[in-house]
């Protein structure tokens, strides 16, 4: 740096007294504090340093007499050169700071931050370069001061902060906060959409910050100042302001403008933290805007939350999720009234299906309308979730307590749980049949993923099951099924929503499906080496009896002399394979086909095997009577009134004499092949009654194991806890009725694998 003009005091010797020394340095601090921009060279700088330095180290003791002003007081040796320099600058600083406060004392608002940020930035740099000066004196002197406990030395920049807040900051505080009240209206012009200067406000705002001391360590940083000065008032005024406005403008405005308003409100004081107030005031800020902005308002947010709802207001759900989600317990009252109006729109949708005066409930609702009625209540809802609630688990949660409601209990179902699986399996099963519409196998397979979200829901998932296994066993017997890939990847769905045992059934009919066909193929080898007088085409399936839900038929039937050679036979072929099993024959689900000889056109007849034996009796008569036909085949007289039915509608036999059938001359067709084989009402009826009947026998075992397991697992358990238990385990099946559990209960007391516990009445052990 170049030299500077003569100094007014030249530079003093090594040993100089505390007047000449302090002459010389008060001078060039004087200098650095309000000429610095002036410029001060490099050699003034070192004989500032070099004087300071050699009175700190002088160990001769000056005649100073006491002068210290509210500085530090006399002590002796060495301790003394440093405290004499120290008050000293005290006495500057505290002189330096009353122009200051003379001059500030005229100025408000802009021009009083204008004033103070100038006047911060001059002294905070020059204090730094003090600091500097005095490197000596804080490396020795303060720090053994503050070794010894003297909690009111500090290093010199840090004296000058002390000496700021003291003689200047509360000073300017001090009439009715006139700093901070500055800050907070510039504050308030921004937030009714003025621009202000935010540089300026950042600048005064980090003062407040830097005048905080730790007195237990003065290298931390402490908010005391700002906190007590700024923060404070800072959050009062933002609790004032937002208070007024979000009333006023509510008085005016819809919620879902408010919603907007809050929203945008809140981001800006996000970014008011983040561009001029400190950073710890973000959380304390944010609580304070939320509580007046949201918890002050939610009731009345609550209450419009139903018509956003009813007008998919996206936007506007999303907002008021995003805002009420911010306060505690904010989003409870949303979840409930989600939860009935989804409910409500569930029942709606059925009810609509059914039409409101339906006398007979779901006797002839559409599986498919059904099915399509709920899941698209579902698919509505589950995309609000997700894009206006952002999946949340509460809504996620409410969603599915709300599907189950409906899903199981509707204006379909009645007081009947078990109708909503038995549609949902009738659903599944037109799905998976080859007459279906889904020509894409990606179009198959997302249908088959929609009725597992609905089979999620479902309570009694041992009712699906076994009419599910029904449709299935039919699929099989008449080969319609769709595909066993389609066939494959339900079961797969179904063992993972419920587990291996669920479908252990299902597989082991594909597997029954695969032997057969070998079987058949064997037994066609066997009977071409051994008997080639076989005209018939004959295909077989054997069965496991645990596995298909397959009724034998409930009359007797005497098998037409045209197939017996072949039945009889394949018994002998099968016996000889397979010693000790018993073949059950289930004529009942048995097809066939016929040809007709007597026609000029010849036809095949698709037939059950009850058509079948009809038909073949009139290979040897024109004319037979109900009677006749009852002897010759064995069924049973309504079964066979039914039979003949089908074929009369058909035309294939003419009944003009009561309880008289003829075989029909003149029997004309455009189609060459004629399915006869339609199922008959008595059969179709069956079905559903089998099902149930099915199912509350496999429910009795299933609560009897659950009881056993519990208690051998438990050893003793009281009455109430043991319900409680069995309807926790198996309540992922169905839905167990107290009743049936208790009846459960006495089953196995009288068979003696629980018994009841002496002196006791409801403790049961398990007896081993």
């Amino acid at each position: 740096m170049a030299a500077s003009a003569n100094n007014a005091y030249p530079m003093p010797p090594a040993n100089a007294d505390l007047a000449t020394t302090w002459a010389f340095l008060e001078e060039g601090v004087d200098h650095i504090m309000t000429k610095l921009q002036t410029g001060v060279s490099y050699s003034k700088y070192m004989s500032l340093y070099t004087v300071s330095y050699n009175y700190c180290t002088s160990s001769k003791m000056h005649g100073t007499g006491d002068q210290s002003g509210g500085g530090i007081g006399h002590r002796t040796g060495a301790n003394l050169m440093g405290s004499d320099l120290y008050n000293n600058l005290i006495r500057y600083f505290v002189n330096h700071l009353k122009t200051l406060k003379t001059q500030s004392d005229s100025l408000q608002d802009e021009a009083l931050l204008r004033y103070y940020a100038q006047e911060w930035d001059r002294y905070t740099t020059g204090a730094n370069y003090i600091n500097r000066l005095f490197t000596y004196l804080n490396r020795h002197w303060v720090k053994r001061e503050r070794d010894e406990g003297r909690k009111g030395v500090y290093p010199v920049y840090t004296l000058a902060l002390v000496q700021w807040r003291s003689n200047f900051f509360l000073h300017v505080q001090s009439k009715n906060q006139k700093l901070a009240g500055a800050i907070l209206r510039l504050i308030e012009r921004q937030r009714n959409g003025e621009t202000i200067d935010q540089g300026l406000v950042k600048k005064v705002v980090d003062s407040f910050v830097s005048l905080g001391l730790d007195e237990s360590d003065i290298n931390k940083v402490s908010y005391e100042v700002y906190r007590e000065h700024l923060e404070a008032p800072f959050l009062d005024a933002t609790e004032k302001y937002y208070r007024q406005e979000s009333e006023k403008f509510l008085a005016e405005n819809s919620v879902a403008d408010y919603l907007k308003k809050a929203e945008e409100r809140l981001r800006e004081e996000e970014d008011r933290v983040e561009r001029y107030m400190n950073t710890n005031t973000r959380k304390a800020l944010i609580q304070k805007c939320e509580h007046v902005l949201i918890r002050e308002h939610a009731e009345l947010m609550w209450e419009n939350f139903q018509q956003l709802l009813d007008y998919d207001k996206d936007e506007d759900l999303q907002r008021m999720y995003a805002l009420l989600a911010r306060i505690p317990e904010g989003l409870e009252p949303l979840r409930k009234k989600f939860e009935e109006h989804v409910k409500r729109a569930g029942l709606a949708a059925v009810e609509k299906l059914v039409g409101e005066g339906a006398t007979a409930p779901a006797a002839d609702v559409d599986p498919k309308a059904y099915v399509d009625a709920l899941l698209e209540v579902h698919q509505k809802n589950s995309e609000t979730v997700t894009r206006s609630f952002r999946g949340e688990a509460g809504f996620v949660a409410s969603l599915d307590k709300a599907c189950r409601e409906f899903v199981n209990r509707n204006a379909a179902t009645g007081t009947s749980t078990t109708k909503s699986p038995e549609l949902l399996a009738k659903h599944a099963d037109a799905l998976l049949r080859k007459n279906n519409k889904m020509a894409e196998e990606e179009d198959l397979e997302s249908a088959l993923n929609k009725v597992m979200v609905l089979f999620k829901y479902i309570d009694d998932k041992d009712v699906f099951q076994q009419f599910y296994t029904t449709k299935l066993s039919k699929r099989l017997i008449h080969g319609v099924s769709a595909s066993d890939e389609a066939e494959a990847s339900m079961i797969s769905k179904l063992k993972e929503a419920c587990g291996f045992e669920y479908t252990n059934k299902l597989q082991r009919m594909f597997t029954d499906m695969s032997l057969s066909k070998d079987l058949t193929d064997n037994f066609k080898e066997r009977m071409q080496q051994n008997h080639d007088d076989m005209d018939i085409t004959f295909s077989i399936m054997v069965l496991g009896t645990n596995f298909w839900p397959l009724n034998p038929p409930t009359h007797d039937f005497i098998i037409p002399q045209d197939i017996l050679p072949t039945y009889t036979r394949f018994q002998q072929y099968y016996q000889q394979k397979h010693s000790g099993r018993k073949l059950t024959w289930l004529w009942n689900y048995s097809k066939n086909e016929l040809r007709t000889n007597y026609l000029p056109q010849k036809y095949i007849l698709m037939t059950s095997s009850w058509q079948m034996a009809v038909l073949l009796q009139y290979n040897n008569n024109d004319t037979l009577s109900l009677d006749e036909l009852v002897t010759a085949t064995a069924i049973s007289k309504d079964i066979l009134k039914q039979v003949l039915a089908v074929l009369i509608k058909a035309k294939v036999l003419i009944n003009e004499e009561t309880e008289q059938y003829d075989l029909n001359p003149g029997f004309k067709s455009k189609k060459i092949r004629i399915n006869l084989n339609t199922p008959i009402k008595a059969e179709q009826k069956a079905e559903s009654t089998d099902v149930l009947k099915t199912v509350d026998e496999d429910r009795k075992y299933v609560i009897q194991a659950s009881i056993v397991r519990i208690m051998k697992a438990r050893k003793t358990m009281k009455n109430q806890a043991l319900i409680q238990e069995v309807i926790t385990q198996i309540s992922q099946r169905f839905t167990p009725k107290i009743p049936d559990i208790k009846k459960a209960i006495d089953h196995l007391l009288e068979k003696e694998y629980i018994e009841r516990v002496d002196g006791t009445r409801d403790t049961f052990a398990y007896v081993a």
